[in-house]
């Protein structure tokens, strides 16, 4: 799933693609702006907010979109072959003389003023890849629920915007905490820890080609590199710390992996 580290990339791309180009193709493949036309438009340029796309046109316009758990953007040079799935899931067409965004997908694509934009990102709490980083501010929206589980706290865009699930697995266990415990229950150091990994998380990734929480690289041994991420993705496979057995849950239709051994609190009952 697309999380802050790698829709901040998908803005690059997108923006290195697009900005200061006029389109020759925009085309939006969704029924409620299935008549809009966005060719002739400048592109200003594309910037990520959270896990939200905003690609801003020069007469006042912004294309929002949001990737989810399937949703893709792809750039292509001209005359290059489409790869990114069949035709019938492209959402939007945004085309230069040069280059082709295609975005495949998307479950959220629509257009609205610029000067609206917060009616689509005004909700979020601060984006840990972004300007408006208050790591202060985080740790307060985080810790305003004190019953809630803190995976789920971890998951509100509203308290902190850019981690997904992958991430919340990651930083549980970093806490030694399951998803599961109260965030109200973290020591308060733990709690301030959480937030300041975060960040340093995100900010590690987002150049990087492949995530990674341990500190492997594609630069190390095979069976080196393959040990990215602590927990999330290894059900059946022991600890990186421990040599426990991991373990997974659904979780709101998504896995929770964690440790038993390494975290403590409330687990699901089998």
């Amino acid at each position: 799933m697309p999380e802050g580290d790698t829709v901040l990339q998908t803005a690059r791309r997108l923006d290195t693609a697009l900005a200061g180009q006029v389109l020759t193709v925009g085309d939006l493949r969704v029924p409620r702006f299935a008549t809009a036309d966005l060719s002739g438009r400048t592109v200003l340029g594309v910037t990520a907010r959270g896990k939200h796309l905003l690609t801003r046109f020069q007469d006042g316009l912004t294309l929002h979109s949001h990737l989810r758990m399937e949703g893709a953007w792809r750039v292509y040079e001209a005359g290059e072959r489409w790869r990114g799935g069949p035709g019938h899931q492209i959402r939007a067409v945004l085309a230069t003389a040069e280059r082709s965004a295609v975005g495949y997908r998307l479950p959220v694509l629509e257009l609205l003023r610029t000067v609206d934009e917060g009616q689509v990102v005004g909700h979020l709490g601060p984006d840990l890849l972004g300007q408006d980083w208050d790591p202060d501010l985080a740790l307060r929206n985080l810790l305003a629920d004190p019953g809630r589980p803190v995976g789920d706290a971890l998951l509100d865009q509203r308290n902190l915007a850019g981690i997904g699930n992958v991430y919340m697995c990651e930083l549980c266990f970093m806490a030694r905490a399951t998803p599961w415990l109260p965030v109200g229950e973290l020591p308060s150091s733990i709690a301030a820890r959480l937030v300041s990994t975060a960040e340093q998380l995100l900010v590690a990734n987002r150049d990087r080609p492949v995530r990674t929480t341990t500190g492997a690289t594609p630069a190390m041994s095979r069976s080196q590199a393959r040990e990215r991420l602590f927990v999330y993705g290894r059900a059946g496979r022991p600890c990186l710390r421990c040599r426990t057995t991991v373990r997974v849950a659904d979780r709101d239709n998504r896995p929770a992996y964690w440790c038993p051994h390494c975290q403590t609190g409330p687990v699901p009952v089998p």
